[in-house]
């Protein structure tokens, strides 16, 4: 099983496949040439990006996310404030710190952009290959960025990923899940808690207290993006909206007008517009949808008078299940699957998650998150100018909005005569996702994409090896 703090991880924007795969990635091999003794002898590294990750890269910020990695930087405690002098001397002095040493990088040469090519298990591939002062390869190795921040080697690719240990509720599936809460009458949220427990070897009161820095570090994240202002880089010109429409807001309530539908939406689009400046972010399950969970788990702090800091736990616990059943059954990449498979999971994480803090059964639970899904089958992925701004960051707010809505009329009728499963739904969501088009699939060469920049589609891309 994998854990709900690989769902939930730290890190930076703008997007958890784009920017922190990358930067894990870069990490990962400057790390293996000093472990396997090739690290005084490298002169050179050259990084070859493929695919989604090459069409999108500079508006994702994979390019600079490469090169911090490569200098040992990891996405969940980089210092923020370092990184634009760091960037500025790697290219402009064309110096990269590896392990230590300085090795000469020229970033026009260095990083390759393949952008007609893909590599063959997945849509975000990099290869990296680091040669001695005569030009001859000392390693060659192949990443893929799979999705919410996570990588796999070419030589791991598809083998099960995950802590092999022993859990006392094992579930595979959502109807797995279910039996188990059902066989030991408990609530999902128990049972991840007691499964977490045994895979960190660790008392069910040190999951919590993680749980509970979590939550923490996405209320801060809202916090700052309500507290934001000016525009958003990349040259779309976006300005932040949040402040202002929590303003507005305020006044309204101020009047008596009240709708606090709408809080959630402008609590998701802080949190996505801190993502866009890349800011610290919760991947949740990704960045690109990592306004949803903290948007919906606000709302209900602020505004559901039975929250507590368990139940606040407990939801967190009940989405990381939900984001577990569909990375290990589906895909939570949107260059694999689309957009459904990052807002339309958050969404249904958050939807099942609002629905047990709400009261709400196992079964009640599931069908919040199967309708969420539901009804975001099909959703393209199609940031203008590689930038995960427009239409992501509205697409955030509607999702969170949704999600409150479903978990709340799931607890309106026990479920039991629902005719889709979530299982149903996560294998529908994946097969949709191979039927797509790659177009659509976060490489920018259609949708929103190319009305609004006017690009022009390339004929055709290429299966290649590295």
């Amino acid at each position: 099983m994998i854990s709900i703090f690989d769902i939930f991880k730290v890190g930076i924007g703008p997007s958890s496949s784009h920017t922190v795969g990358p930067m894990k990635a870069a990490a990962a091999f400057a790390a293996a040439l000093l472990q396997e003794g090739f690290n005084e002898d490298t002169a050179r590294i050259v990084v070859e990006t493929y695919g989604s990750l090459a069409l999108t890269g500079q508006g994702h910020g994979t390019f600079d996310a490469l090169l911090l990695g490569l200098e040992g930087s990891l996405p969940h405690d980089i210092p923020l404030a370092d990184i634009p002098e760091r960037l500025r001397r790697i290219r402009n002095d064309r110096v990269l710190y590896l392990n230590g040493r300085e090795i000469g990088f020229d970033v026009a040469a260095d990083i390759q952009v393949h952008g007609d090519k893909v590599l063959p298990k997945h849509p975000n591939g990099l290869c990296f290959t680091a040669q001695n002062a005569d030009g001859m390869v000392l390693k060659k190795q192949v990443y893929y960025s799979v999705g919410g921040g996570f990588i796999v080697t070419e030589e791991a690719f598809g083998e099960e990923t995950g802590v092999q240990a022993e859990v006392p509720y094992p579930y595979a599936s959502c109807a797995e899940l279910l039996a188990q809460c059902r066989l030991n009458q408990l609530n999902i949220s128990e049972v991840v808690l007691a499964n977490e427990a045994a895979l960190a070897g660790c008392s069910e009161a040190e999951v919590r207290r993680r749980v509970a820095e979590i939550a923490d570090v996405m209320e801060a994240c809202i916090k700052r993006g309500l507290g934001g202002d000016g525009e958003l880089p990349g040259g779309l010109n976006v300005r932040r909206r949040a402040p202002q429409l929590a303003a507005k807001l305020r006044v309204l309530r101020a009047s008596e007008i009240v709708n606090t539908q709408l809080w959630p939406m402008v609590y998701a689009m802080a949190v996505n517009e801190e993502n866009a400046s890349g800011g610290r972010v919760v991947t949740a399950p990704t960045n690109g949808a990592a306004g949803i969970i903290p948007a919906v788990l606000y709302y209900f702090r602020k505004f559901n008078p039975h929250a507590n800091q368990e139940r606040v736990e407990d939801f967190l616990l009940t989405a990381g299940a939900i984001g577990i059943l569909y990375k290990t059954n589906a895909s939570i990449s949107g260059a694999d699957v689309g957009c459904q498979g990052e807002v339309g999971v958050a969404c249904s994480m958050a939807a099942g998650a609002y629905a047990e803090v709400i009261g709400g059964t196992p079964k009640q639970v599931e069908n919040a998150a199967e309708m969420a899904m539901e009804h975001h089958l099909g959703l393209t992925c199609d940031p203008v100018g590689g930038l995960v701004q427009i239409p992501c960051i509205e697409r955030n707010g509607i999702a969170a909005e949704k999600a409150l809505k479903l978990g709340t009329l799931a607890l309106l009728e026990d479920g039991m005569d629902k005719k889709v499963s979530l299982d149903e739904v996560i294998q529908t969501m994946l097969q949709t996702g191979r039927d797509m088009k790659a177009t659509y699939k976060e490489t920018s060469l259609a949708g929103l994409a190319v009305t609004l920049q006017k690009k022009a589609v390339p004929v055709s891309v290429r299966v290649v090896e590295c």
